[in-house]
């Protein structure tokens, strides 16, 4: 979120286990946020060009890419909104909101009619389903690392929050598992029904993370705020205004996540079109870096609150 509050007074202490509870909350969400996330990726590459764009040919792959893009239209539109709230009303409530939105988005999606049923309207409806989890995801990741932040004790504040980004990875991970046996499966059942199966499949992950999530209360110093009326009108233009160098350092450093997304989609359908490496390899790659992810991520965590954030 655009406002990250201190640490709460001495009167105002988490109670023991939050932390813990805060992180685990944080990696189940972001897990279900990005296995949505990315399971429309890996469809984008191996999946949507037949099911959604028959007609273009060699322009097939481009345009189910394109709709895979425009999610990250709606990111930088979904962090100002959903950044807003969640520093307003609170990181529970808009967290609850974009697991629900990212759940519902990514379901209908799996319960989309194909080209052949409704002509261009099934590539419309499938871009608004996904400008819907650009918009989730941009809340997502923003909102679950300021409420473990802000749960977390001062000196173990790195190791907490890292679990949020591992949730990441493990999305990634489960969104591959899930679609190498859908690859298996006879093409007239693949790009029938076996497709879909993965998207439907999230509502079971999300309804965990939720009901996990929805125990959580705010931070204590948010809720402190609250009471001291020290909350901002309009949090995005004080942190414009006041840290304008941090944002543009933020931003800056943020262009990492290319790598990510280049290699989890783009690469998908590169293997499998130009090196003519099958899709199911090439799953299973993803899988395996993500997995050296998912393990040293929480260890530079641990080093960050030893040497501090910047050494790192």
């Amino acid at each position: 979120m655009s406002q990250t509050l201190p640490s709460a007074g001495p009167g105002t202490v988490a109670p023991a286990g939050t932390p813990k509870k805060a992180a685990l909350a944080s990696f189940l969400g972001s897990a279900v946020e990005y296995y949505d996330f990315f399971i429309f990726g890996s469809a984008a590459a191996l999946i949507f060009p037949k099911v959604f764009f028959p007609d273009a040919d060699a322009n097939a792959a481009i345009m189910s890419f394109a709709t895979f893009g425009f999610a990250y239209v709606a990111r930088p539109v979904g962090a100002v909104i959903l950044g807003h709230f969640g520093d307003r009303v609170g990181r529970r409530k808009v967290l609850m909101f974009t697991l629900l939105l990212m759940g519902a988005s990514t379901f209908v999606i799996g319960c989309l009619p194909d080209f052949h049923a409704v002509g261009w309207w099934a590539p419309v409806l499938l871009v608004l389903a996904r400008l819907c989890q650009g918009l989730s995801a941009a809340g997502e990741q923003a909102g679950a690392s300021s409420m473990t932040l802000e749960h977390a004790p001062d000196n173990r504040r790195s190791f907490f929050t890292s679990w949020t980004l591992t949730g990441t990875q493990g999305g990634q991970i489960l969104a591959a598992l899930v679609f190498i046996p859908v690859l298996a499966l006879p093409d007239d059942i693949k790009y029938g029904i076996g497709w879909r199966i993965p998207f439907w499949l999230s509502a079971v992950v999300v309804l965990v993370a939720f009901f996990i999530r929805r125990t959580l209360h705010e931070p204590p110093a948010f809720e402190e705020a609250q009471k001291t009326a020290q909350i901002s009108k309009l949090p995005v233009a004080d942190l414009l205004k006041d840290h304008w160098r941090d944002v543009l350092r933020v931003v800056c450093c943020a262009f990492i996540a290319a790598v990510s997304t280049v290699f989890g989609t783009l690469a998908i359908s590169y293997a499998k079109t130009v090196a003519g490496v099958d899709g199911t390899t090439t799953l299973w790659l993803v899988v395996g870096a993500n997995l050296v992810a998912l393990g040293t991520q929480p260890l530079f965590g641990k080093l960050a609150d030893r040497i501090g954030r910047k050494p790192v």
